[in-house]
């Protein structure tokens, strides 16, 4: 007769690990895979980099602290796409990017250009950068308001107004043509006032802006693709001030390509729709 100590049941291998259960005062807490915190832990490392942005302004560190919203932004890019490839999407995640966005580029550019140029305004000039701060807290709350509206499958492709890390691009645009020509032309409150409004009213507007999320690439494209990703990374330590220059630059002439593109595709479908007849 066997020993039952001696002879343990044998697992199943084919049988699905458990998630470990924890007791926090009576009420128990499943444990969380690394897939589902890795994603936020790129949002926290965004949100450091735009608080130290304010740190290197405060030091007059110009260069740092420009960099340090620009390294946010790519992080930011790329919290949202690993969580969709890690399957590791939340509320949590949702709710924690919008709180660093309105941090790294709301607060952290605002406070930035005050202290490089828009204090020569006093008053003035910290209601304009009030006024980016708030309309970047505004365009966020307004995305989330939106996660889950039924959209047409062509608008899926837009986002409604320029996203926050664009608009924070938009606004610092003064600050990188300084960085490259050393002109204090481009210092002056008055370039950087006419840079953070028009970044405030077009995150808060209705204008469609091409977001890239649900593009598809042709596999002979791939190739080319990271080729110019390499070419880019390339420059930008080269060459950051003239790169980031010519990105924001590009970025503000595909503003109105994309509102051609929206208003093409969306009077197209209400063609189709007319040109279709009722069903009985």
């Amino acid at each position: 007769m066997n020993d039952p100590l001696q002879d343990p049941v044998p697992l199943v291998e084919d049988d699905p690990p458990r998630p470990r259960r924890f007791k926090v005062g009576g009420a128990k807490l499943r444990s969380l895979s690394f897939n589902r915190i890795f994603p936020n832990m790129i949002t926290v490392l965004a949100l450091c980099a735009g608080l130290t942005s304010i740190r290197y302004a405060f030091n007059e560190q110009w260069d740092r602290a420009v960099l340090a919203i620009v390294i946010a932004g790519m992080l930011d890019g790329l919290d949202g796409r690993i969580a969709r490839l890690l399957r590791g999407t939340s509320e949590f995640g949702a709710e924690l990017d919008s709180l660093a966005d309105a941090i790294s580029f709301g607060v952290a550019p605002a406070l930035v250009l005050f202290l490089w140029s828009m204090h020569d305004a006093g008053g003035l000039g910290w209601a304009v950068c009030l006024l980016h701060a708030v309309c970047t807290v505004l365009r966020l709350a307004r995305f989330n308001t939106m996660i889950g509206q039924d959209l047409p499958h062509w608008a899926h492709n837009y986002f409604t107004g320029v996203p926050s890390p664009g608009g924070a691009g938009i606004a610092l645009m003064p600050m990188f043509f300084w960085l490259l020509t050393g002109e204090r032309i481009f210092q002056h409150w008055s370039v950087a006032g006419i840079f953070l409004i028009s970044a405030a009213l077009l995150m808060v507007s209705r204008v469609p802006i091409f977001s890239g999320k649900h593009v598809r690439l042709k596999p002979q494209l791939v190739v080319p693709l990271m080729v110019g990703v390499g070419v880019l990374a390339g420059l930008l330590w080269a060459e950051p001030w003239a790169t980031l220059s010519f990105i924001g630059l590009a970025y503000i002439a595909m503003i109105p390509m994309s509102v051609w593109s929206y208003r093409r595709l969306k009077n197209g479908e209400a063609a189709r729709a007319a040109s279709t007849p009722p069903s009985a």
